[in-house]
């Protein structure tokens, strides 16, 4: 044994999905594999700090996951019929469980097959999320549901019943046929987007931030880059994907002032931005944009590079913003980036330009949505028509079910109204008041 390592937690992390490769490929079965490879996660975390880190922790978790798939096989009479499949296709010294020493060179490193695997196009959202999140970022059922703050039955069901549509839908395990791979890659990158924006804007919940989502997803993400570097198959838009997590990510920290209220980007202290991961952002997005056509993460990427490279809001660059927006709205239309497209339009062309552009989408999917009172209470303070602005800054409070959020509109509504209460004020009291 080696001496305790003192970031167990981010060692097991990039082994999780490598040995649920190892016994998915030797079992045939990723349901049991997965189940196994957590609960040898669990002894992992128990022993290890105490004890040391194994000098083979591969191997060390391959044996022990590998002990727990012969104990379920030989307990249960349901998998009966698996044991006898897996006595008649493994050769004999397979019968036991491997040495905790052995490097397992021939097995490789399935991180990539298993991110293909838990965002099966056949999956929602939600549950290729969770089961990414388990099977791939190695964290616990317990991790997951404190994350979504959902009960860890229902988020232990969900995960269940995303493993059971992968089994039904009979796909081995291993890389998608090339004609696929662009299909799934796309609901791959789509996990990872997802996961990443609810770690850095919780959606419902007392912090603004869920920090160990939006880190496992740039780990993931990554991870994912540097498998796929030089592939002709989506290595461009993975690298844009990582760019947009740093180049966003980056400005954390100065998000949040006492309390954990928002701070508004216009009002960020930029020198508590980090430098470091916009410098890398920035390289990985120009490397990028220099070896093909742009898809949408990379101009989403390009966005937040232009903010982050301004040194003072006032010398934010909106124009190319503005332009990047309607390139981005043609290639990947979506009601949000319409919506930042007509505050884009504000800053340029006035905030009438921008309101005009929010009508349409008081109809469509975003109508009660609290962004969109957001940012129509935004462009209207920035009109001058302070009352208009509370009353949507309070439509936005009522519909957020982010607690910092929802401190900031409502205060931001209340500044504006004693504001709009203290001019009405000075009017009467002033020399022209009506008498």
């Amino acid at each position: 044994m080696t001496a305790a390592h003192p970031h167990v937690d981010d060692l097991l992390r990039p082994l999780a999905p490598q040995v649920v490769g190892v016994l998915t490929r030797r079992f045939g079965d990723f349901d049991a594999a997965e189940d196994a490879v957590q609960e040898a996660l669990l002894d992992a975390l128990a022993q290890w700090p105490a004890e040391g880190v194994p000098d083979n922790p591969k191997g060390w978790l391959v044996q022990v996951a590998y002990r727990r798939m012969i104990e379920q096989v030989r307990s249960e009479q349901a998998r009966r019929r698996r044991e006898e499949l897996v006595t008649a296709r493994d050769p004999a010294g397979h019968r036991t469980s491997p040495a905790a020493d052995l490097a397992y060179e021939a097995d490789g490193d399935d991180t990539l097959v298993m991110l293909f695997l838990s965002c099966h196009p056949a999956l929602t959202p939600a549950s290729a999320i969770a089961l990414t999140l388990r099977a791939v970022g190695g964290l616990t059922t317990a991790e997951i549901s404190r994350a979504f703050m959902v009960p860890e039955a229902t988020m232990a069901q969900r995960i269940s019943r995303a493993k059971q549509r992968i089994r039904a839908s009979g796909v081995p395990f291993g890389m998608p046929e090339p004609e696929e791979r662009s299909a799934r890659l796309a609901s791959v990158l789509h996990v990872l987007y997802l996961i990443f924006n609810e770690g850095y804007t919780a959606g419902d919940g007392p912090g603004l931030h869920r920090v160990e989502l939006s880190r496992e997803a740039i780990r993931l993400a990554r991870t994912l880059h540097g498998l796929l570097r030089g592939s002709p198959h989506g290595d461009c838009e993975a690298a844009g994907l990582l760019a947009l997590m740093l180049l966003t990510d980056a400005r954390r920290p100065a998000r949040t002032g006492p309390g954990g209220i928002p701070v508004p980007l216009a009002e960020q202290d930029r020198r508590l931005w980090d430098r470091e991961a916009i410098a890398e952002g920035g390289a990985l997005l120009t490397a990028a944009l220099l070896r093909g056509a742009a898809g949408p993460y990379q101009i989403q990427a390009a966005i937040a590079a232009v903010h982050d490279e301004a040194a003072t809001a006032e010398e934010t660059d909106w124009p190319q913003i503005l332009a990047l927006y309607g390139l981005l709205e043609r290639m990947s239309p979506n009601p949000m980036v319409s919506l930042n497209r007509a505050v884009a339009a504000a800053m340029v062309h006035g905030p009438a330009t921008g309101l005009a552009l929010l009508e349409p989408l008081a109809t469509g999917p975003l109508a009660g949505h609290h962004r969109l009172h957001t940012a129509r209470a935004h462009l209207l303070e920035m009109a001058g028509d302070l009352s208009a602005a509370v009353e949507d800054y309070r439509a936005a409070a009522s519909l957020t079910a982010s607690l910092p959020e929802r401190g900031y509109l409502t205060a931001r509504a209340a500044r504006l109204g004693a504001h709009l209460g203290a001019s009405v004020t000075t009017l009467l009291t002033s020399d022209d008041a009506p008498l």
